[in-house]
């Protein structure tokens, strides 16, 4: 069995960020829309730094005007994604880029994407669930109309609250009360930190929004004190390392803390992020993680165990996919 037949689980997908290049162009052709300045001479998304990758990021999104539109996206992400052995994910979703946060236009979109990923099961055997996230750039007030819209729509596909975007803008703190409307309605929490915050980001994500899962959070590293209270506390980081080095968040595959956060006890998985953004796959990242660290087949069951344990799906989708893991 190669890398790319192992099945995966992968917990931390922007929907939006993984939309092939092709299919943006190609949306974007039908709807007169230039985006000629956000790819290469190759076709595929070009930027400079992390900041520039969010304004090209969003310009990727202009294109996506209707619910129409993300049934055709979700339907193109999953079909890639299931390519590469995936047969459970989770992916990152937002009111802002679907009704603006009002919540009757975002039941349209919503409905939308759960009906592509019901029919991508059938199809091609990926169970995908949702977690809305807020978009950190965007402030408080923006994240308290998105959880709002993430509990008024919660049920079998969408599942998850969390918060992307600029890490170095406001405080975990600042977010508390979105955090603290979707945690009441019985939804799961992830957040962003420590991809380009320090330790201290990620313990304050950790005390302010009361997370089960923190998205990247590498630089947790940093602190020993830190590094055994994740590992303590069961803390899962949705590590994504080659996302990692095409930002420059670390120097190299071979300085990437993840093995050493993973020997220290803390829960790892491996994800992609926005995977035609950083020109990866899951497939990729486990040839990459199996050159540097010399992890094998034991190895990446271990991660995808980890990582289905942490979903936040229903005990009936996590015992399946555990059996599918483990018939593999």
């Amino acid at each position: 069995m190669t890398l790319r037949d192992l099945p995966k689980v992968e917990l931390h997908l922007h929907l939006e960020g993984a939309a092939p290049p092709a299919f943006i162009r190609g949306l974007a052709r039908e709807k007169n829309i230039d985006l000629s300045g956000i790819f290469d001479e190759d076709g595929g998304y070009v930027f400079r730094n992390f900041e520039h990758f969010l304004s090209v990021y969003e310009a990727a999104c202009e294109p996506l005007k209707s619910a129409e539109d993300f049934y055709r996206l979700t339907t193109a992400v999953l079909e890639e994604t299931a390519s590469h052995g995936v047969i459970y994910a989770e992916t990152f979703i937002s009111p802002d880029f679907c009704g603006g946060g009002d919540v009757a236009a975002w039941r349209d979109y919503l409905d939308a994407m759960a009906q592509a990923a019901k029919d991508c099961e059938t199809s091609h055997g990926i169970t995908l669930k949702g977690i809305v996230t807020c978009i950190r750039h965007e402030g408080p007030e923006q994240a308290k109309r998105a959880a709002k819209c993430a509990v008024e729509t919660m049920g079998d596909f969408l599942t998850g609250y969390g918060m992307a975007g600029a890490e170095m803008m406001h405080r975990p703190a600042d977010f508390a009360y979105s955090f603290d409307m979707a945690r009441e309605a019985g939804l799961s929490l992830t957040c962003h930190a420590g991809e380009w915050g320090g330790p201290d980001m990620v313990t304050e994500t950790l005390d302010a929004l009361k997370v089960a899962r923190i998205g990247h959070g590498i630089n947790a590293h940093r602190d020993a004190d830190l590094v055994k209270r994740l590992a303590d506390e069961g803390i899962v980081l949705e590590v994504c390392p080659g996302s990692n080095v095409v930002l420059k968040a670390v120097d190299g595959w071979a300085s990437h803390p993840i093995a050493k956060l993973r020997d220290a006890g803390v829960p790892v998985t491996i994800s992609t992020d926005d995977p035609p953004f950083f020109h990866t796959t899951m497939t990729a990242e486990y040839d990459a993680l199996s050159k540097t660290f010399g992890w094998g087949a034991d190895d990446f069951l271990d991660l995808n165990k980890v990582a289905i344990n942490a979903a936040f799906c229903d005990e009936a989708t996590r015992a399946d996919i555990l059996k599918r893991l483990e018939q593999a």
